[in-house]
């Protein structure tokens, strides 16, 4: 086999020296406070024999889409997940993608256009950034969950169309903006609200809805992305909006087009976990309790300063230094729980942490442990 170019081992040899260097993890049965699978429904046996079923008493017995869905991928499940969308999510249209980084580098790349502006969160996701890099557009990043640095962009590009991007719930701090001013300020400035939800979906509202939607601002803001790899625990994404924005994605995004769709199984599956979200109240209260002992116990524990403010699945402890944080994550592990640390490049230098993801399937006893053990390990004392 050829050598990898001198420039790429030279990369990585610095990622390895600076202690950064990502690795592929093996599976482990220690307790989860690292997956996205916030409700549990990855383990959900009811929602995957209820998949099972679907798929027979649909006649859908094939294991691939067999093509793009302009082509021959798109099948009938397809229609009855986007319809089931629509409805749960109080939207006119409803647009899947193979995942929540499709979905957003098919948008940004396609949807502004040269002469138009997109002003961003510094926090938001590598795959806005990247598809914010496609797009021929001007883009500037705002200050975080700052709405006066915005409004301070905004107020030097008058006359122009405006693109505000935002997530619900950022995911490496797990705060969220004010969305509430945020739209005041984008109705003053007539812009475009584009709102990633990619941790709020089965976390925010009555069913899990999302923040947008608890929020009743579902109306007023221009597209949704809801990916389905973390609350609703299988595959794929969503982009919420107009039947005009469908329409103009299905011709223009890429990032759709050119790839063949998902398999009927992949996609019966988002619809029996939207079903679930429906009526999956324990889970959802049972997450919404877990996330409220947590800060109960950072308090009790005087851990909240170690900690980003949070009211959501994601709690971040920010531990400066990548050598640190890894080897606190790792006494954590031996003690059996998974708890992963963000590192830089990931996060910047300084800002790295400990995040800890939380589920509805985890107990009262294991958060109040995981957090003894933390200040055992940061602070020295039990």
């Amino acid at each position: 086999m050829k050598k990898l170019p001198e420039i790429l081992s030279n990369k990585l040899a610095l990622r390895l020296q600076n202690n950064a260097l990502r690795q592929l993890p093996k599976a482990t049965n220690l307790i989860d406070f690292a997956s996205n699978d916030y409700l549990g429904f990855s383990n959900s046996q009811s929602i995957f024999e209820e998949t099972h079923q679907y798929l027979v008493a649909n006649n859908q017995i094939q294991n691939g889409a067999t093509g793009s869905r302009l082509l021959s991928g798109n099948h009938s499940v397809y229609q009855e997940a986007e319809r089931l969308i629509t409805q749960f999510h109080q939207s006119p249209a409803a647009l899947i993608f193979n995942s929540g980084y499709d979905a957003n580098v098919g948008f940004f790349s396609a949807v502004p256009q040269k002469g138009d502006l997109i002003l961003f969160d510094e926090l938001c996701h590598a795959s806005i950034r990247d598809g914010i890099q496609l797009s021929n557009a001007k883009a500037y990043k705002f200050q975080h969950n700052d709405l006066e640095d915005l409004e301070r962009l905004l107020i030097r590009y008058p006359d122009t169309t405006i693109y505000i991007v935002t997530e619900s719930v950022f995911s490496m701090d797990g705060d969220t903006p004010n969305l509430e001013e945020l739209v005041q300020l984008s109705e003053k400035y007539n812009s475009y609200i584009v709102v990633d939800e990619a941790h709020a979906l089965g976390v925010f509202g009555e069913k899990g809805e999302g923040l947008v939607q608890s929020l009743q601002l579902h109306d007023i803001v221009f597209a949704r992305i809801m990916t389905f790899g973390k609350g609703l625990g299988c595959h794929g994404a969503t982009i919420l909006g107009s039947e005009d924005l469908k329409s103009y994605l299905v011709n223009f995004a890429r990032s759709f087009i050119y790839t063949t769709g998902l398999s009927p199984h992949s996609v019966a599956t988002i619809v029996t976990a939207y079903k679930h979200l429906e009526k999956a109240n324990d889970n959802q209260q049972q997450l919404k309790n877990n996330i409220a002992h947590f800060n109960q116990e950072k308090n009790r524990l005087s851990l909240k300063p170690l900690f980003v403010r949070s009211k959501s699945a994601i709690q971040s402890a920010i531990i400066p230094g990548n050598e640190r944080v890894k080897s606190i994550a790792q006494q954590l592990q031996v003690k059996g729980f998974d708890v992963k640390p963000i590192l830089s490049p990931t996060v910047p230098e300084g800002q790295e942490r400990l995040r800890f993801c939380l589920h509805s399937f985890n107990s009262e006893k294991d958060i109040s442990e995981v957090l003894q053990l933390l200040s055992t390990f940061v602070f020295g004392h039990g």
